[in-house]
């Protein structure tokens, strides 16, 4: 038993090391390739791009879109959590996220896609890391080089290519808002030519966006400390 004891323990303390030393690596280095990229039967095109070359209505619409408290919460939004769980519960079946931003880019950056209370446990761990480690501006920066903004496609500006035929840092507050509208389901959303409900709601961030300007809720990303 205590040998066991001692071999567990060496296995938490190993985890912990390398979870630790892989964090601090991409704090400076961009990510090569995540589990996700990997596993896509239909290969995958990224341009890593620094968050200066990023239109910041882009990230307004991302923050708009996905996480509203980006700059006020330390990584889980409590209340999100809480509203997204009783929901579920009444709809019967998971129907709604609570994640954030940053949790989102914990989990492409170093886990897979799906569930599980493991995946969850290991997500939330590594949030904690990101979020005092990292900070906020890179959190953003790794955030939109790393999602899924289409078929094969991932980084806001492999989609803004993609799609627009321009980079990402000039793109308007309209193709902006129509690419964080198809975030969370960019295989099955439309960004060119959106129709009815991804339409709508490329509407209302955009809408949004005008309060993420207004209220800095995008602070922490440009003035960080």
């Amino acid at each position: 038993m205590l040998r066991l004891a001692r071999f567990l323990l060496s296995l938490l303390l190993g985890f912990i090391l390398l979870s630790l030393a892989v964090v601090i690596v991409y704090r400076f280095v961009p990510v090569p390739v995540t589990a996700t990229m990997l596993m896509d039967e239909n290969g995958w095109t990224r341009d890593w791009t620094a968050l200066s070359d990023i239109d910041r209505d882009l990230v307004r619409a991302v923050i708009a879109a996905e996480d509203g408290k980006f700059c006020q919460h330390n990584g889980f939004d409590a209340e999100a959590i809480e509203q997204a769980f009783r929901e579920n519960m009444q709809g019967g079946r998971v129907i709604r996220g609570g994640s954030t931003i940053s949790q989102q880019t914990a989990k492409n950056v170093f886990l897979w896609q799906g569930g599980g209370y493991l995946r969850k446990g290991l997500e939330a761990w590594l949030t904690f890391l990101i979020e005092n480690l990292w900070g906020k501006r890179r959190i953003m920066e790794v955030y939109l080089n790393v999602a899924e903004t289409g078929i094969g496609t991932y980084g806001v500006e492999a989609g803004a290519r993609r799609y627009f035929d321009k980079s990402a840092a000039s793109l308007s507050p309209a193709e902006a808002a129509r690419m964080a509208a198809a975030l969370p389901q960019p295989k099955a959303r439309a960004v060119n030519a959106p129709r009815g409900w991804t339409r709508r709601y490329g509407n209302l961030i955009q809408q949004r966006m005008t309060i993420v300007r207004r209220d800095g809720l995008d602070a922490c990303v440009y003035n960080p400390g």
